[in-house]
């Protein structure tokens, strides 16, 4: 029994020390990467010293050769010394002459003959914000200069200084603005945004020329330290869901955020449904309708892409140029995109299921062709379906990730190779080389890449309901597609809002697209149309 009492005790002890352990290496490390709040938890101060600050910051810029130091003398006797720190990958070679305007700036405007600039007089200056060419701000530490540094600005520190210097600095050229690549219009504006965040929120300002358009931005992670942007129009976002927003990016400044769709998990209801919950785009005529629209957007530093939340089923059938068309066009179009998405999603389930279970339903003639064009196939009609669309899929991806010029030509010929040889080899009939071509084709006519994922994704398992119990597999594959959209949520809202639960005034801008004089103040947006004004509709 003391043996037994000592063998508790210890497996206590053991699983007590387990515990601690497991709560120190928490605190050390998060999600495998090294977290370096926890390494710096009180901050640094400068010293008056120059030297020791210089030692500092050379230290912890060790092997960064794109990190440069420069010395300065100034004063009558070239006495006295500064520091200019930058990275010189980070900042254009015209802006590192700054400490050297910034003290003929003093001399000019305090300085006279009999009055020699000193560090005494230089730190009074500054401390009570004197006029120079550059807009400045003071730090403190040496940890908010290391910030500063990596966010491509200057540094200057004084010797007998407590203090440092930051002058706000162009960073090395970008992207220009061009039209997108991914979202061409035949009528509209051209421009779309880059990978600096300054431009793509600008261009958003032009848009919208209202205060009530407000932008809220905070910094994740502690190394990448990207700059996280979310944006919205207050008195038209929804208060419920702009605070359900606030609560599920609460937190992420403790993550590595490098592009926008990292918080796409942290913004999405469910992670295991295929469609998508949050829209993308680099218009910046498409987010400025979205946030007249009630909607949010998030950007990223250093992303072109703007997430625009939350998302709902009929928005990912539209496109900004529906607005820039007649609306017999836009309701035409917006028309032949459902067709297409039917298709796309059904097509080949359906002649699996016609041939295989139900050839009844084919028309004689017709019957007769597809026997006629089937004779010699060693495949079901299954079987086939799947050979080619994985074909086809394999042929998809390999024109995206191919150098552009390369890709196309591989995409072209490839399909009419791989088709004419299965046909020739008796591996596909060409009625299923026409089924899959079609909907290939469909597929390419939704406007959205991420609604056609979720079509590729979804169309295998109906393929399977198809081949296993024909019509009636299919049936049950699409209305349980149908239940799992109407139980879907996306920040609160219900997937197929506008119609689960039915609005009909919503209709107007769903399948068709009525004129654009039926709308109060805008296109898009339908929260404002409760406001009053002459309403036509």
């Amino acid at each position: 029994m003391a043996i037994h009492g000592i063998g508790r005790r210890l497996r206590i002890y053991l699983f007590v020390y387990a515990v601690d352990m497991a709560a120190q290496y928490e605190e050390i490390t998060r999600d495998g990467a090294f977290n370096l709040a926890t390494t710096n938890k009180t901050k640094q101060p400068f010293a008056s010293d120059l030297a020791t600050n210089r030692q500092q910051m050379e230290l912890v810029f060790a092997n960064c050769h794109d990190m440069v130091f420069e010395i300065w003398n100034y004063g009558d006797e070239l006495q006295f010394e500064a520091m200019t720190v930058y990275c010189c990958s980070l900042v254009s070679m015209q802006k590192h002459k700054i400490l050297e305007q910034t003290l003929s700036d003093l001399v000019f405007h305090r300085a006279g003959i009999a009055e020699p600039v000193t560090p005494t007089f230089v730190s009074s200056y500054f401390g009570n914000k004197g006029v120079t060419k550059h807009p400045f701000f003071l730090i403190c530490t040496l940890e908010e200069a290391y910030k500063w540094l990596m966010d491509g600005h200057v540094v200057i520190l004084i010797d007998q200084w407590d203090e440092a210097i930051v002058y706000r600095t162009e960073g090395p050229s970008k992207r220009q603005v061009t039209e997108p690549v991914n979202e061409p219009v035949v009528h509209g504006p051209r421009e779309g945004t880059v990978e600096n965040l300054e431009i793509n929120i600008g261009m958003l300002r032009q848009r919208i020329k209202n205060p009530q358009f407000k932008i809220e931005y905070f910094y994740a992670g502690e190394i990448a330290r990207n700059k996280i942007v979310f944006g919205y129009l207050e008195g038209v976002v929804n208060p419920e869901v702009l605070l359900e927003f606030r609560s599920r990016i609460a937190g992420m400044e403790q993550y590595e955020v490098l592009e926008t769709s990292y918080l796409e998990d942290w913004i999405e209801d469910s992670h295991y449904t295929p469609f998508p919950q949050v829209r993308y785009t680099e218009r910046t005529d498409s987010a400025a309708a979205s946030l007249m629209d009630g909607k949010i957007i998030v950007m990223v530093e250093n992303s072109p892409m703007i997430m625009i939340c939350p998302a709902l089923f009929v928005e990912f059938m539209g496109t900004s140029e529906d607005y820039y068309v007649r609306s017999v066009f836009a309701t035409f179009v917006r028309l032949l995109r459902i067709i297409a998405f039917l298709i796309a999603l059904t097509l080949p389930s359906i002649y699996i299921a016609l041939s295989t279970f139900h050839p009844e339903l084919i028309p004689t003639v017709l019957l007769l062709a597809i026997l006629d064009t089937r004779e010699g196939i060693p495949f079901p009609a299954f079987v086939e379906a799947l050979i080619m669309e994985v074909s086809f899929e394999l042929l998809r991806e390999a024109g995206i990730r191919l150098p552009r010029p390369v890709g196309s030509a591989v995409s072209i010929v490839g399909a009419l190779v791989i088709g004419q040889a299965a046909i020739m080899a008796k591996i596909a009939s060409p009625i299923m080389v026409i089924v899959i071509a079609t909907t290939g084709i469909a597929s390419f006519a939704i406007p959205h890449y991420d609604i056609a994922i979720a079509i590729r994704v979804l169309r295998f398992p109906m393929m399977i309901a198809a081949g296993l119990m024909g019509g009636y597999g299919l049936m049950a594959a699409f209305l349980l597609t149908l239940l799992h959209m109407t139980c879907l949520h996306t920040l609160g809202q219900p997937y197929l809002s506008s119609l689960a639960p039915l609005k009909i005034r919503d209709l107007r801008d769903i399948f068709i697209r009525v004129p654009l004089e039926y709308f109060l103040r805008s296109p898009r947006n339908r929260r404002l149309h409760r406001s009053g004004g002459n309403n036509r509709s």
